[in-house]
């Protein structure tokens, strides 16, 4: 059996969103394309045939892929969470030992996105980051791969807020 995963509401319905476009949508137009391709005769050498057949078994991938993670999902009650303390849906600002600030999104490990600085509650910073309020200083361990601290280094909370109601990056 699975784990459970936790989604934000939003990133959950975005989940919902893109297995409805794949049954609804993506599907019908292969098995569409599939038919037409059929229809130009020999399979055996028709590449629009090959070539349907692979996406359909793309697209067949992804939807038992959205389905398990619905199926395994909880959704994080956001109104339950303490918005003082940094925790999954907080928009942090830190400071670190040479004075740079940056802002981060705490978000489940589904919702990871480093280029939007929307980082897992599960990696250093966020590890570092969760339970702990402004002025607090923490220590973010960096681990190898094999779990072993490589270094370490310092950064002060500046504010803690509640990230504004946007699309996902699921």
């Amino acid at each position: 059996m699975e784990s459970k995963q936790k989604y934000s509401k939003e990133a959950y319905d975005s989940l919902v969103r893109q297995l409805e476009e794949l049954k609804n949508v993506r599907r019908p137009q292969i098995v569409h394309q599939i038919e037409e391709a059929r229809s130009f005769g020999d399979l055996s050498e028709n590449a629009e045939y090959d070539s349907a057949r692979t996406e359909q078994a793309k697209v067949e991938a992804e939807i038992k892929e959205l389905e398990d993670k619905i199926r395994n999902a909880e959704i994080i009650n956001e109104s339950e969470i303490d918005t003082a303390a940094v925790s999954i849906g907080s928009v942090v600002t830190v400071e670190d030992e040479d004075g740079e600030q940056e802002e981060y999104v705490i978000v489940s490990q589904n919702e990871v996105d480093s280029f939007s600085n929307r980082i897992s509650n599960q990696c250093p910073i966020g590890k570092a980051l969760a339970g702990h309020r402004v002025g607090d200083l923490v220590t973010v361990m960096v681990e190898n791969q094999k779990g072993v601290m490589i270094s370490s280094y310092k950064l002060k909370i500046l504010s803690v807020e509640r990230k504004e109601k946007s699309e996902p990056h699921v």
